[in-house]
This record gives structure tokens, C-alpha cells and sequence, in this order.
């Protein structure tokens, strides 16, 4: 064999070998850097928490609180991913995300799959509805219309009120769509109304200037707060962003977020965001 012919094989040997070795690094979740990637799986639909630019990136309150979370640590490095609802959740229990953040609530079913931090927003649910719709309160659903994603917790929260007014429920029509497509459906009357977020509601009535609704708060005990969620054994990662919300929240950082994306301060209670 003449040298050549060495030097030939010899460098396809060592493109093989680097070739493998990038897939074992690939395969690992461990960047060219050495940081474990954190996955974060997004809707991107839901503005102002999680939405694209003009030029296709994603941003919103979530996407840079995130950032700021992952921001200089030497052991991880964060990347989003723009899926369907479901495929958030989905992609949390077959660990292709290690972080779900949409717009995300509590509830007992989920916190059975998945690790909560510390709450980074505070946004109340509210009952919308045309201005001159008879409705005025929860009491007043029994036989209207509304669009839901089934899975969340508003499909719930009227899944569950039918189980209780059985003899005159309301009309439940599950839908894929984004909440911008719910509140249009609403504003040109295909619907009755709409549970949802206040901050999601306030900015599409604003941006899209729906001038025909109205927003009615709705009586609670609970502070109806938004966490990011973790994969249920990753506990390091928990106690991680745990602390970088703290840290977060006390020098101001989610404050100022919270103004830019929200137009005001919609962050839970200091006696809620623990050590």
C-alpha cells in the first residue's frame, strides 16, 4: 500500500472516530462545550409568554426569563423548541424536553408527573365575553358555547363544572386552535365566551382591537400562578432553577421583564418564592 493510500484511509478512520464521537455527545445531551442542553418544549403561540418575531425567533416573558436563568452557568446551557400543546408534556415523559414553559399553571394531576419550581408570574383567570352578552358570572354558563384545548386547565375547570350542573351544561367544543384563533371565534360570535389568563386576554384585545368584549374578573381564593415545569427526575435541575428564580425575583430581574412583556407587575407573592 503506498502512502497515499495510507494517508487516504488513515483520515477516513479519524472522521469516523469524530463522527461517533459527536453523536455519543449528541446522544448524552452534552454540548461542543461540555454543558448538559436543557430542551425546553414551547407553543410559541401564547403572546406574550411564548411567541415568534418576525424573523422566526422565539421570545416572550418565559423565553427571557429562561435566558436569564440559564444565563452563565458553567454546567448548562438552555434551547428551545417550538411544538404543539400536548407535545410539551409528551415530550417531557420520553425526556426529549427537561423543561415545559407555556403559559403553565398548577394543578395536582401534574404535579404527580413533574417537578415545580418557584412560580415566575402571577396571572388570574378571567371570564370574557361580548358586551352586550347576558352573561355576568360563572352562574350564567349553562347552555353557552365556549372553545377549549382539551388538557388544560380550563378545559378542566368546565369539565368539571358540567359533572356538578348536569341537568344544564355548557357546550364544550375542543378545539387545536391558539388562543388568538379562540378569541376571534369569540369576537365575530361563533362562541360565547372565554375563560383564560388575564395577561393573554389583555394583550389580544389590545393588539386586535376587540372593541365588542369585555373582560370580567372572576372571584378566587388561589393566586393562579405560572411555573416552568421539570421533568419528574430531575431533581438537581429543580433545585437549580429554583434558586436562579429567587435570585431573579430579588434583584429585579423578573420585575422588569414583567413590565416589558406585561405592561405591569404580575409577579406572585415574596412568601411564595422560597429558598
Amino acid at each position: 500500500m503506498n502512502l497515499k493510500k495510507v494517508i487516504k484511509y488513515s483520515t477516513l478512520g479519524l472522521v469516523a472516530v469524530l463522527a461517533t464521537s459527536a453523536l455519543v455527545a449528541c446522544s448524552s445531551g452534552k454540548s461542543a462545550s461540555g454543558k448538559k442542553t436543557i430542551e425546553v418544549g414551547t407553543v410559541g403561540t401564547t403572546k406574550p409568554f411564548s411567541y415568534e418575531e418576525k424573523d422566526g425567533k422565539l421570545t416572550g416573558y418565559e423565553i427571557e426569563v429562561l435566558r436569564e436563568i440559564f444565563k452563565g452557568s458553567d454546567k448548562y446551557e438552555v434551547n428551545f423548541n417550538k411544538t404543539e400543546w400536548s407535545s410539551v408534556f409528551a415530550g417531557l415523559d420520553s425526556d426529549r424536553f427537561q423543561i415545559g414553559a407555556n403559559n403553565i399553571s398548577y394543578s395536582k394531576e401534574r404535579e404527580e408527573k413533574y417537578l415545580y419550581p418557584n412560580p415566575y408570574a402571577r396571572n388570574p383567570l378571567v371570564l370574557v365575553v361580548p358586551k352586550d352578552s347576558s352573561i355576568k358570572s360563572l352562574d350564567d354558563l349553562g347552555g353557552k358555547k365556549t372553545e377549549v384545548v382539551q388538557g388544560t386547565s380550563t378545559a378542566k375547570q368546565l369539565e368539571d363544572y358540567n359533572k356538578k350542573h348536569s341537568d344544564n351544561p355548557t357546550n364544550l367544543q375542543y378545539t387545536d386552535g391558539t388562543i388568538q384563533t379562540i378569541m376571534a371565534n369569540l369576537a365575530d360570535g361563533r362562541t360565547d365566551y372565554k375563560i383564560f389568563e388575564r395577561i393573554s386576554v389583555d394583550t389580544i384585545i389590545r393588539d386586535q382591537g376587540y372593541d365588542n368584549l369585555k373582560v370580567i374578573e372572576l372571584p378566587s381564593d388561589q393566586q393562579p400562578y405560572v411555573y416552568p415545569i421539570i421533568a419528574k427526575e430531575d431533581k438537581d435541575l429543580q433545585k437549580f432553577v429554583n434558586k436562579r428564580i429567587k435570585e431573579l425575583y430579588d434583584n429585579g430581574t423578573l420585575e422588569k421583564l414583567s413590565k416589558k412583556y406585561f405592561g405591569g407587575t404580575y409577579l406572585p407573592e415574596a412568601k411564595d418564592i422560597k429558598e
